[in-house]
């Protein structure tokens, strides 16, 4: 069954928050810095410290997830507007039509394609402004 996940991004504040979402609601957290990813090397320490991915598995299958916004990527913070709908296909090809449907008249941010950490993954922004995640991952 298709998956729906809210996908919070913060200016710096993913790690505290997290922890203070954890609290409320339990389950397990799982926190990536950006130091992790390849292609970091030219990031100041300030960025590499910055949350790449935050997520909590809730106790009844849902997730919540986050990430910092990286300000040498383009990115720009708006309280308000800081989130993402986050939809998990259940198939590669499933990923391709959602992607290629719902962006349809709208600004691609990434293009889907595999990335480093084993998902097939990308997003952007439909013709109405909202902001979507396509994620197919073997595991979830």
């Amino acid at each position: 069954m298709l998956q729906l996940n809210p996908y919070l991004n913060f200016d710096g504040q993913t790690e505290k928050a997290f922890q203070f979402y954890q609290s409320v609601f339990g389950g397990e957290l799982v926190i990536q810095k950006m130091r992790e990813a390849p292609g970091v090397e030219n990031f100041t320490e300030e960025e590499k410290n910055l949350i790449m991915h935050a997520s909590i598995l809730l106790s009844n299958g849902q997730v919540l997830m986050g990430s910092d916004i990286i300000k040498s990527y383009g990115h720009s913070f708006t309280q308000g507007t800081n989130h993402y709908i986050s939809l998990h296909a259940e198939s590669r090809a499933e990923a391709d039509r959602l992607f290629a449907a719902l962006s349809e008249g709208g600004e691609v941010e990434m293009p889907l394609a595999d990335m480093f950490w084993g998902d097939y993954f990308g997003s952007f922004k439909d013709q109405y402004g909202v902001c979507w995640m396509i994620n197919y991952a073997l595991k979830f």
